[in-house]
């Protein structure tokens, strides 16, 4: 007997043609799309440059190949600025002077290495008869890892002043800050901040640092102005400065009048200051050494301004 077929419910009719996209649609899929995907990927390359720009500026090093014990300086490691849990967050070197010393001084390296490659600088501080505290930044050396930054760089700075009136007792009246090229802009920023100090020494300070981010091909592709909140001017501080300074520059440029052209920041400083003209076929560390005994002695009377004295082929006090 023959097996009758199931029955099957009827389906859907078929279209005589296919479903068809219209192309109105996808223009407009497309207009959003395309500009939708160049902006994620610009915001990303925002991302990636807000994140990494440091990198153009700052270049820190963790390790530590020498230690005053090295110049023949006799030292003490510290730490300090404890956070909550009790671990410390910057590391240093405290040096102290062969006799009783009148001042401390404060030192702030620059943007490269850490503490280890500024031996000559703090062999020659220590030769003018202070006590010293070196430290290294966070980002540098030994000091607890985070991306190096003006605001972080301000934050160490105040957390060293800190340490060396809190623990160490000493009156800010005798803390003299000496900073080198980058150091040097963030001692002037940080001694405008601080008008309690007796002194602020300037060793190269740069005019315009963050130059080395914003002048990068890739900055051009972002908003770096907004990005990067860097600056390290050193004209503001220097017009509120109002504490002594001594200025080091490697090169003073000859007016029309023969005599050295004042950096424009200099000029803008109302307390007493000093300039001294490095010159490359001299002695600078004599040079230097001269001139910071010389200020430090003159500093209990917030003296006037000393002038720049001519020396052979350069100026120097």
């Amino acid at each position: 007997m023959p097996r009758s077929k199931p029955n099957s419910a009827p389906g859907p009719p078929r279209p005589a043609h296919p479903a068809t996209v219209s192309g109105r649609w996808l223009l407009a899929a497309i207009a959003i799309a395309v500009p939708g995907a160049a902006l994620c990927a610009w915001a990303v390359l925002c991302l990636l440059f807000w994140q990494g720009s440091w990198q153009l500026l700052y270049h820190p090093t963790s390790g530590i190949a020498r230690t005053p014990a090295s110049a023949g300086l006799a030292f003490d490691p510290v730490a300090f600025a404890t956070t909550d849990t009790g671990a410390t967050q910057l590391q240093g070197w405290w040096i102290s002077a062969t006799s009783p010393a009148r001042y401390t001084v404060l030192y702030m390296h620059g943007a490269d290495g850490n503490l280890g490659d500024t031996l000559s600088d703090l062999a020659l501080l220590h030769g003018a008869g202070v006590n010293l505290l070196a430290f290294d930044y966070r980002g540098y050396g030994q000091s607890r890892f985070v991306h190096p930054s003006e605001s972080n760089w301000r934050q160490d700075s105040e957390w060293a002043l800190q340490y060396l009136v809190a623990t160490r007792h000493i009156d800010p009246r005798t803390i003299v800050l000496d900073g080198s090229s980058l150091g040097a802009n963030l001692a002037l920023e940080f001694a405008a901040a601080h008008p309690e100090l007796a002194g602020v020494v300037l060793e190269s300070p740069l005019d315009a640092p963050v130059s080395a981010i914003f002048d990068d091909p890739r900055a051009r592709l972002v908003p770096a102005h907004i990005l990067v909140s860097d600056r390290y001017d050193i004209r503001a501080p220097a017009a509120a400065l109002r504490i002594p300074s001594l200025w080091f520059y490697p090169s003073l440029q000859p007016s029309i009048l023969g005599f050295p052209e004042k950096p424009g920041a200099f000029q803008m400083v109302k307390s007493p200051k000093n300039l001294i003209g490095l010159t490359a076929n001299r002695d600078r560390k004599v040079d230097i050494s001269r001139a910071l005994t010389r200020w430090l002695s003159d500093l209990p009377n917030h003296g006037s301004n000393l002038p720049l004295c001519e020396l052979d082929d350069g100026f120097v006090c």
